[in-house]
């Protein structure tokens, strides 16, 4: 898809609602804002988190950072932050990002090699997720342009494999104990758990 139309995804609650893994609601506040409830499980404990997450450094559709922190009740509260870039990729757009969280509570009693794993796993479901809603609609264009061309369907089908050879979905945090963006926004959005903190490919 093309850096505009990533960028609008990620500014749409419809489109973040989806693909954040047990998001139960996702609301704009104002033009630099979101609050979500997200439920949520990290081992051995569940919760639902209710968070609020502000953008800034707005630089539209380049990319923004993103600050947050969310509640769990008994299951404790989680806070960070993500970088998030969107760059011209061949026949799509990268998402890259950066992130940082931390956790108190129950939670913080798990141990980071759960909650990293538990993070990775949330962050690769978001991604996906993202991926196939924000993608699905230049696909569909393409199929019906191939009914009209000879041999586009070919080079559609070229182009998209190139697309996704370009995506890229960090496998691990870019420092020791950084939580992953599916969580974060999730987690920042809902307490750590990344709006799941946004990204990666799309």
């Amino acid at each position: 898809a093309s850096k505009a139309t990533v960028w609008e995804a990620l500014n749409d609650p419809d489109i973040l609602k989806q693909a954040i893994p047990g998001c139960e609601s996702v609301e704009r506040e104002g033009e630099d804002g979101f609050t979500a409830t997200v439920k949520v499980k990290v081992g051995p404990v569940k919760a639902k988190f209710k968070g609020a997450v502000t953008l800034s450094n707005i630089d539209a559709p380049n990319g923004y950072t993103i600050t947050g922190e969310g509640k769990g009740g008994a299951a404790g509260f989680g806070k960070g932050g993500a970088d998030i870039k969107l760059t011209d990729a061949d026949g799509g757009t990268l998402l890259s990002y950066t992130a940082t969280a931390s956790v108190g509570g129950k939670m913080a009693q798990i141990g980071s090699r759960l909650i990293d794993s538990t993070a990775k796993k949330l962050a690769g479901e978001f991604f996906a997720k993202f991926n196939e809603l924000v993608s699905e609609p230049a696909a569909e264009q393409a199929e019906t342009a191939a009914d009209d061309v000879e041999g586009t369907a070919v080079a559609s089908s070229n182009m998209k494999q190139e697309a996704e050879d370009t995506q890229e979905t960090p496998a691990t945090p870019e420092k020791p104990g950084l939580m992953r963006p599916a969580i974060l926004i999730p987690a920042a959005i809902l307490a750590v758990a990344v709006i799941y903190y946004l990204s990666t490919g799309a």
